[in-house]
């Protein structure tokens, strides 16, 4: 989450390059050998700061809106709102991502949510004024996101320095959920959620101050051209969603976090359904954090490249299967167990990573990343809301069990498809 025009001389945007090892010394030193470069370090220490700050104005402002007006249904939709302006913010203002230099892009992207949190901590900032404004800062964080991933490729290479760099970030994210809602919940018993949410503007001024003063000033990756935003990020998703085998990979980012979401989504219901008792809420809230934490950082340090592309597609059609234990009813440890496989599961991506950076051509590489980064918050959404919709008619372990078997014949379905455009790629390379 949110947590440039001139171009510095070409010696300092080579020093990057300089510091960082080639891939195959990535592939020797694991992740030690991305921390090596001093420009993924600032973007690594932003995106730290910017997540931490996030949980926990999202729990501070989830309690504010409580606190003012009792309702279970608005502070229900103040966490909500974190997903669902992603579709439009990613949609609208992926030109952002390529139009502009990166560094410009991210640090304004960090300034504008340090001000719209500045905004929410005023006392006559009203209810509907804080809705509005944590859309403003959901709607700015796929632009964020994206062109933070494409300017990885310039910092980082294309190869395993990239992949091992998402996969670093990837499990900052998954950490802060873990740590983050726990930090909250402490500061909120010594501050206001007025004051817990006015400390997310002191993280994200410092992470803009970080990516202004840690990393280099590059081009713009198209261009800033002469049509219109709008017009640009339309036909930016329009070629980047028109071409089968990017669709496919995008799909297999986005399907599978559909349906994992649903045990999550769920846990509070099913820790009372099985008597497991608010202990056991927040076991099931972890555990595929855990499970997804302990796979990819096995498969970042101890599989090569080759490894983990060629383990892609079977982990990712067999990593929702664990839910379907759901079937059973199963009892806290039970549930604990396939909660943590099925996270496991999730390490598929540190190859699919790889796989979609050669996928797309450079000068929409951040209008890309912006739209399988909104398309995935979008996903993952909707997946808690159907769960829960579905919840309201049948028992809540058929729900999650429900989604781990039509997930699994979805994600088969997409496996198959994204065999047949990787086979024909890689003859066109070839060829």
């Amino acid at each position: 989450m949110p947590n440039d025009t001139t171009t510095r001389t070409s010696a300092a945007r080579e020093e990057p390059a300089a510091e960082a090892p080639t891939p195959e010394g990535a592939t020797a030193a694991g992740y030690r050998a991305v921390f090596a470069v001093r420009e993924f370090r600032a973007v690594f220490a932003a995106h730290l700061l910017s997540l931490l700050g996030v949980v926990v104005s999202e729990l501070a402002l989830t309690v504010l809106v409580y606190d003012l007006t009792g309702s279970p249904l608005l502070s229900a939709l103040t966490f909500a709102l974190g997903f669902l302006p992603y579709a439009v913010g990613g949609t609208l203002f992926a030109g952002v991502a390529d139009r502009y230099p990166a560094r410009r892009v991210l640090v304004t992207c960090d300034l504008v949510c340090a001000a719209c949190v500045a905004v929410m901590v005023l006392p006559g900032t009203p209810v509907a004024g804080l809705l509005v404004l944590r859309c403003v800062v959901a709607a700015v964080a796929p632009v964020f996101t994206g062109t933070r991933t494409a300017a990885l490729t310039d910092i980082l290479g294309e190869g395993d320095l990239y992949v091992l760099g998402r996969s670093l970030l990837r499990l900052v994210s998954q950490s802060a959920l873990l740590v983050g809602f726990g930090a909250g919940g402490v500061l909120l018993t010594v501050l206001s959620p007025r004051g817990a949410i006015t400390l997310t503007v002191l993280t994200f001024l410092c992470s803009a101050a970080l990516l202004r003063l840690g990393t280099a000033d590059r081009p713009a990756r198209a261009g800033a051209g002469g049509g219109a935003l709008l017009k640009e990020s339309v036909a930016g998703a329009r070629a980047v969603l028109g071409d089968r085998g990017t669709r496919g990979l995008l799909l297999l980012f986005w399907v599978p976090a559909f349906f994992v979401v649903a045990p999550e989504a769920l846990a509070a219901p099913y820790a009372d359904e099985i008597g497991a008792g608010p202990a056991g809420v927040g076991l099931l809230m972890c555990a595929m954090a855990v499970g997804h934490i302990g796979a990819e950082l096995c498969a970042g340090t101890a599989l090569g490249p080759e490894a983990r592309s060629r383990l892609v597609l079977p982990v990712a059609a067999l990593g929702l299967l664990p839910l379907v234990l759901y079937a059973f009813r199963p009892g806290t440890a039970l549930a604990l167990g396939a909660l943590v496989l099925a996270g496991a599961g999730a390490a598929y991506v540190i190859g699919l990573d790889q796989w979609f950076v050669e996928a797309v051509p450079a000068e929409l590489r951040g209008r890309a990343m912006t739209i399988l980064t909104a398309g995935l918050m979008t996903f993952q959404g909707l997946g808690m809301a159907l769960a829960g919709l579905a919840a309201e008619f049948l028992p809540v372990h058929q729900v999650v069990a429900y989604s781990g078997a039509i997930g699994t014949a979805c994600t088969l379905l997409l496996v198959v498809e994204v065999r047949r455009t990787r086979v024909r790629y890689r003859s066109a390379r070839q060829g």
